[in-house]
């Protein structure tokens, strides 16, 4: 898939994470929106997933460390086909599949319920360590953010991935430097992140606009030929990206816009439409 495809879908996804979150009136939109590309260029190019065959033993496998952004993984998913684009308005909701983080329980495709942060990383080191027991060549992928780097589990984890050599994990880092508290630099600074990887036995892939497909396609294409450790791809993104007043804006982490704000914020991703249209007649 070309890039101008995959643009056109990141932005469908991002349409997604705010008709969610404006329809559930609660939920985290600002760290959705800075991986709505990597989830994009996850599900559209890279892993080999199908929502026909769920229960394929040999697909990849995908875990959300920062559960809290499952406005973003719903919307990447929807988009996929594996349930109507217009379910993305129950998030939230009592009794919806669509829960305020990802539930194996109750939607299929999810691969791990997750939410405390930490602890999806290491159940992806257990599907990685697995799928080397069974004799599966599948890949195992998770997105973590910054901000929860600042959990001990984290590292334990990537203490065991680089121990057992598990070559075919790739981990993402969400870097978009903000958290719920204020920049991380300020709450509990994590930096420098690659090196920390390095030394728990990591190949590191630094992506400095982890916005961009063609920085995506290039770190995810190197991860591929790693082998005898796991990869850590830390990219540097945008929280809030494609919305105007949720840009680099601490206080959109966790809240919903209302209902002027939805507007503006549509209107932001209609214009964006627009000009993707613009540059694929030329």
């Amino acid at each position: 898939m070309d890039n101008l495809e995959l643009k056109k879908i990141a932005n469908k996804v991002r349409k997604g994470i705010i008709i969610g979150v404006h329809s559930a009136k609660s939920g985290h939109p600002g760290g959705s929106l800075s991986a709505a590309d990597i989830l994009t260029y996850l599900y559209f190019e890279e892993m080999n997933v199908d929502p026909d065959r769920i229960k394929d033993p040999d697909r990849d496998r995908f875990v959300l460390s920062k559960g809290h952004c499952a406005p973003g993984l719903y919307a990447a998913m929807a988009i996929k086909g594996y349930f109507p684009f217009e379910e993305l308005t129950t998030l939230r909701h009592v009794g919806a599949r669509l829960q305020g983080h990802p539930s194996m329980q109750y939607l299929p495709g999810i691969e791990m319920s997750t939410g405390s942060l930490g602890q999806g990383i290491s159940a992806a080191c257990g599907m990685a360590l697995a799928g080397r027991l069974d004799g599966r060549n599948y890949r195992v992928y998770t997105l973590l953010g910054d901000g929860e780097l600042e959990e001990g589990e984290v590292w334990e984890a990537a203490m065991f991935a680089g121990a057992k050599h598990l070559d075919h994990l790739c981990i993402i880092v969400d870097n978009n430097d903000l958290q719920i508290d204020g920049p991380i630099a300020e709450v509990n600074d994590p930096h420098p992140i690659d090196r920390k990887f390095e030394a728990f036995g990591c190949h590191v892939i630094n992506v400095s606009d982890g916005n961009d497909f063609d920085q995506l396609r290039a770190a995810f294409e190197e991860a591929k030929t790693v082998k005898g450790k796991p990869t850590a791809i830390i990219a540097k993104t945008l929280k809030g990206k494609g919305v105007s007043f949720m840009e680099n804006a601490v206080g959109w982490h966790g809240k919903a816009p209302n209902d002027e704000q939805f507007k503006v914020a549509m209107a932001d991703l209609d214009r964006i439409d627009e000009e993707l249209e613009k540059g694929g007649a030329q």
